[in-house]
């Protein structure tokens, strides 16, 4: 099992990982989290479950095509967009996903 200092090193001397699948692999792991945690049910939960498992799956193979992650994005908003709580993290994952195209036109 490797330290978290050789991690850091690996990561800083860059290896053939791309920072953009780590900072997306990240976020969509830590708003998971968020929403495993939170104690409210509603309607499109499962929705947003399935599309994070898969944006992960998505990311874990490498670099993710950018329609892909954007529809997987507008997916997870509509289903989670109305729970404040989990805004700071979906916005986030929204970060993440531009990290690979920047941001749609119109958008800031």
């Amino acid at each position: 099992m490797r330290s978290v200092e050789q991690k850091r090193q690996g990561a800083v001397t860059g290896g053939d990982r791309d920072p953009r699948v780590t900072e997306l692999r990240s976020a969509v792991a830590r708003l998971r989290r968020r929403l495993a945690a939170h104690p409210g049910e509603f309607a499109d939960r499962s929705i947003a479950e399935e599309e994070l498992a898969a944006l992960d799956a998505v990311a874990a193979g490498g670099a993710p095509e950018i329609s892909r992650l954007r529809r997987s994005l507008l997916l997870v908003a509509g289903a989670i967009g109305s729970v404040s709580a989990l805004s700071p993290d979906l916005t986030e994952l929204r970060r993440a996903v531009d990290l690979f195209g920047g941001p749609v036109r119109g958008q800031g």
